[in-house]
């Protein structure tokens, strides 16, 4: 069975950072490309990040650009999500997904577009 198990969310305050984690298993890790999404109550799942697993390459989109940072462990089929200098308006649902990896660099598409969804984690940053 496809799993993608996310994990790390909490409750921070405003300044302050999390790691998130996203395990995948029962797809080949380095065929896909894994992104973060998030879900505020009330609002649209929106892209926040995306890494390959077959050549590393990443994308981010501008609500969290400078302030998150996605990485890989392929010997872990393990994605993270580096979240720093969290605002209240980062409190979300924060999702991974997975869809196949192209050749020559990644794009975050819609939320639509992917295959598999792991459970979500919730990230709450206090003011």
């Amino acid at each position: 069975d496809v799993q993608l198990q996310a994990s790390g969310g909490g409750l921070v305050q405003t300044g302050g950072s999390l790691r998130l984690s996203c395990v995948a298993s029962g797809f080949t890790f380095d065929e896909y490309a894994i992104a973060w999404f998030r879900q505020a109550p009330g609002k649209e799942r929106e892209g926040v990040s995306i890494i390959s697993g077959r050549d590393g390459t990443v994308q981010y989109a501008d609500s969290m650009k400078g302030r998150c940072t996605i990485s890989s462990d392929n010997s872990k089929n393990t994605v993270y999500l580096q979240l720093s200098r969290l605002k209240p308006e980062d409190t979300a649902v924060y999702y991974c997904a997975a869809i196949l990896a192209g050749t020559g660099g990644v794009v975050l598409l819609s939320a639509d577009a992917y295959y598999f969804w792991g459970q979500g984690t919730q990230v709450t940053v206090s003011s």
